[in-house]
């Protein structure tokens, strides 16, 4: 079946010399797979530039409920990316992002609010001016709401936060997955902000450090086969 969709880029593997596999997290399809022939070839009007990590892309393609692989027969850039592939310090999100999401979404169930906001995101974190050193923090807080664990921040009368249950708790839960103090604390100052007055959360190097490992633990906790990211060390060795 001929139809249209767009989507976002999530990951790319090598097939043979001249063809890839790549997976995208579409707008009418969700998760989906793609086997794309041709991207090394310099005839080729499908070029690799479409498929780097996070790219924003519109497509005519051959969709086969039954199969897990598809075609493409047109694609296009959406939204060129002028931020994204030239600083390093985006390039590091971008990578860090594209791996968690090809990590968490395992489901091809579409989902229009989880598109508009993986587009979203990317368009800011494109056009910032500066460094965004939080936006990798805040972006994975608001994921968790769309893959159904979104944790319960707004009550803050327990000391511990619960990182199987998601919420505060008075006593100390009964199992050692859990943060208290100034991480939880943390949790709840990133869950107040977004990503336009990111800029007013203060954290250190070291505090930025243990949310990012917390909120790491708790898609552990909450996501069957998440074993971490390859690409947390990049994105660290930027940030420090």
């Amino acid at each position: 079946m001929l139809s249209k969709t767009k989507g976002v880029v999530l990951h790319s593997t090598k097939y043979s010399d001249t063809s890839w596999i790549v997976t995208m997290y579409t707008e009418m399809y969700g998760r989906t797979s793609f086997m794309v022939r041709g991207v090394t070839n310099k005839r080729s009007t499908t070029k690799a530039a479409f498929f780097q990590p996070l790219s924003l892309v519109d497509m005519d393609l051959f969709y086969n409920p039954v199969k897990e692989i598809h075609s493409i027969k047109d694609i296009r850039i959406d939204l060129p990316l002028t931020g994204i592939p030239f600083d390093p310090a985006k390039n590091a999100i971008a990578l860090f992002i594209s791996e968690l999401l090809f990590r968490s979404i395992k489901l091809s169930t579409p989902d229009e609010n989880l598109f508009l906001f993986l587009s979203q995101s990317i368009e800011v974190l494109d056009c910032t001016h500066e460094v965004p050193a939080n936006f990798h923090l805040i972006f994975m807080l608001k994921l968790t709401r769309f893959l159904g664990f979104e944790p319960h921040l707004n009550n803050e009368t327990g000391k511990y936060f619960d990182l199987i249950n998601g919420e505060f708790m008075s006593a100390k839960p009964l199992h050692a997955h859990y943060v208290t103090d100034a991480r939880a604390v943390n949790l709840c100052w990133l869950d107040a902000i977004d990503y336009f007055n990111m800029k007013e959360l203060t954290l250190s190097r070291m505090q930025r450090g243990e949310v990012l490992n917390t909120l790491i633990e708790y898609y552990r906790l909450h996501i069957p086969g998440f074993h971490g990211l390859n690409s947390l060390a990049v994105l660290q060795s930027i940030f420090d």
